[in-house]
Order: C-alpha cells, then structure tokens, then sequence
C-alpha cells in the first residue's frame, strides 16, 4: 500500500480544497493557477514527441522504420542512417513544442486569463483550487452547458511536487459533487493525453471511453504538410453519466 502520509495528504486535500472565489484577487494565487496549468501542458511536449507517442499511429511508426531503410539503401552510409532517427525525432520534438506552446498562448489569453470571467460569473460553472499546507497545488474547472445539461470538467492539473497524493482525484470528485448538486445529467471531458495515468485517473472517477477524435487540431496548428507528417494528435472523449434524463 500506499504511504501513511500519502492517505493523510489525500484526506487533508478533501478538507482543503476551496472555492477559487476565496483567492481570486490573490494575485500571488493567480500566478501560481497559471504556473501550474502552464508547467502542466507544457510536461506534454517530450511525451508527445516520445516514439511511445509514435507508436498510437502504426503507419507513422511504418514510415519511420521504412525512411530509414530506404536511407541505408540509397547512401549505403551507417552513419547517415543512424543520424536520421535522431533528425526524425527532433522534427517531431520541433513541431509538438511548436503546436503546444500555441495552445498555451491561447489558453493563457482567454480563459486561464480571466478566471472569474469564464468560471466563476457564468451560472452553472466553477473552478476550484487545492490547497495543501498553504500552497496552491492543483486546480481544476467546470464549465456547464445549459443545452445538453451537461458541465465539461477542464483544465484539471496538480503541481509535479505534489502528485501521488491523491490531489487529482479529490479535484475530480470535487468537479462531480458540483454537477450532482446542480442537477447535471452528465459530465464530460476531452483529452489529449498520451500517459495512461491521466486515462487510468479518469476511469477511476468512474468516466468511460466514449470515443477519440483522429487528427484532432489545436489552436495554432497550420495542418501544413511537415506538421502532418511529424505530428498528430488524438482527442480522446470521455463521459460520466450521473442521471438519465
């Protein structure tokens, strides 16, 4: 089993977590919101250009395995041909930090720069924020939609010196007490996620796989021919059925 101080930390988080309301003309609070979600998307960049990221998309991995083949046949040089897989890898790095960090320049210009304006006015939306020893450590979103009632869990991220405490857990049941106390038929989310500990944590939460998005387009990608070739993205969507309608 797990720790004693990991059951402690996760029993301290479900007392601690607070509404974003009580902060949210903290400024030292606002900047640690956004340093978290920030250092959170940005961990997907080498995971996104990792070959195990690679291998989701058969045919890229059977391309890759061909272009280098294909580059020993024609020079007939090992240096040349053990030079590409690296050349190979750092396009994808290249293009995935690209794309990532235009997300990023969006994310931190809309929502993520208002919080109050986009989750705490609207009706039906919230964001909360964790708190751990009088550190903000995690944070996470709800964000209802009236015409399919329905409240979108989001931007769920937890500080990478507190994680394995049980912080990401607390946070999304913290978003499903929300939805069954504001009569929600359902929650949902999408994710572009490679780990399977993000997957394995919204099953937990009792989410199932509903679908995935192939090709899946982010804000800022151009779809240009390199962009396809080096990077792609899945959307994975998922659904928590609290009530039928």
């Amino acid at each position: 089993g797990r720790p004693c101080v990991d059951c402690h930390a996760f029993e301290f988080m479900q007392r601690a977590l607070q509404d974003l309301k009580k902060t949210a003309y903290n400024l030292d609070t606002r900047e640690v919101v956004r340093r978290i979600f920030y250092e959170g998307i940005m961990e997907r960049i080498p995971n996104s250009s990792e070959v195990r990221g690679a291998q989701q998309e058969s045919y890229r991995l059977f391309l890759f395995l061909i272009s280098i083949v294909i580059c020993f046949v024609v020079t007939k040089s090992f240096l040349l041909t053990c030079c590409l897989p690296i050349f190979l890898m750092g396009m994808r790095y290249y293009f995935s930090r690209k794309v990532i960090l235009h997300y990023l320049d969006c994310a931190l210009h809309t929502d993520m720069s208002d919080i109050e304006q986009y989750y705490m006015k609207p009706p039906g939306s919230c964001f909360w924020v964790a708190v751990l020893d009088g550190n903000v450590v995690g944070i996470v979103a709800a964000r209802g939609n009236e015409e399919d009632n329905t409240v979108e869990l989001r931007r769920m991220s937890v500080d990478s010196n507190y994680r394995g405490k049980g912080i990401a857990k607390a946070l999304g049941r913290k978003v499903l007490e929300f939805a069954m106390l504001n009569n929600y038929s359902s929650v949902v989310l999408g994710t572009t996620a490679v780990k399977m500990a993000a997957h394995k944590l919204y099953e937990s939460l009792g989410f199932k796989h509903v679908g995935v998005v192939e090709h899946y387009a982010l804000p800022g990608m151009t779809h240009s021919l390199l962009e396809r070739m080096f990077f792609q993205l899945r959307y994975h969507r998922y659904r928590l059925q609290l009530r039928e309608e």
